[in-house]
């Protein structure tokens, strides 16, 4: 199977962008993992995939796999890039698009600059539906890892995250905490990690480490995930520049059972075809 694809990011967050509106493709694991693969394949956190909408209302469809080739539900990042995406393949010249996602529908808007905004729609805060095991919903929660414990945020924003504040980001343990707590018991799915550091209320700095992926660069649900949790302590304003690895995003929320919006750059390294 030959495919074109292009490559992307946003803020150091990779992706390898693939249209299935102008080419057949039938992906597997197998071929995702090929895709993904730094020294073998092209090399990605992520490969998406662009599809045809199921429901009337949406202008596409589109489906995220993480590099250990399982399908996840959403992707701050990666909807950033889509937008572009698709506008590079004149497959739309609409400046606000309506996008259908294992994790609900998002209002995306291209902006100036290779800018994107998304509409990310309202946190999920019931355990249930993050899922996250817990009698009730709770702005923070002891979770016990190997016997010690750590209070965390739990939120949905179509993906589960687990948001740790820590005094100093750079010195976090994100490569030995953030594996242990993306596999707790407590998280039915599986479960992405932040380590938050607050700086101002209108500044914060953030590590995300991905479900099925490790470390990345940055985030896109993982940042609003972590701007809702501050937000539920009173730690951040309503606009916050939150700054990722791989540069920042302006996240905005006003509140429970409003949207998250986020804005930031997405960016085209190059187009290329690879046979599987």
């Amino acid at each position: 199977m030959r495919l074109k694809f292009t490559k992307m990011h946003g803020l150091g967050n990779d992706f390898v962008m693939l249209d299935g509106i102008s080419q057949r493709i039938k992906l597997s694991p197998e071929k995702i993992r090929a895709l993904a693969d730094r020294h073998l394949g092209v090399g990605c956190d992520q490969v998406l995939l662009v599809e045809s909408p199921r429901t009337p209302e949406a202008d596409f469809r589109y489906r995220i796999f993480n590099a250990d080739g399982g399908e996840v539900e959403n992707c701050g990042n990666g909807a950033r890039c889509f937008a572009r995406f698709v506008r590079e393949r004149r497959l739309t010249a609409k400046p606000q698009l309506l996008v259908e996602t294992s994790g609900g529908l998002l209002q995306l808007n291209l902006l100036e600059n290779d800018e994107v905004g998304v509409d990310m729609g309202a946190p999920i805060l019931e355990p249930e539906r993050i899922p996250f095991t817990a009698d009730r919903h709770a702005e923070t929660y002891p979770l016990d890892v190997d016997g010690e414990v750590f209070t965390i945020g739990a939120v949905s924003m179509g993906n589960p995250h687990a948001v740790l504040l820590v005094e100093d980001v750079d010195s976090a343990p994100v490569a030995t905490l953030g594996p242990r707590i993306e596999q707790h018991e407590r998280f039915p799915q599986r479960v992405n990690v932040g380590f938050l550091q607050v700086q101002s209320r209108s500044e914060a700095r953030l590590r995300v480490f991905e479900r099925g992926v490790g470390e990345t660069r940055a985030c896109g649900t993982g940042a609003c995930a972590a701007m809702v949790a501050a937000r539920l302590r009173d730690l951040l304003d309503e606009e916050v520049q939150l700054h990722l690895p791989g540069g920042t995003l302006t996240i905005h929320w006003s509140g429970p059972g409003q949207p998250v919006t986020m804005t930031g750059p997405a960016t085209i390294v190059y187009q290329g075809q690879i046979v599987l």
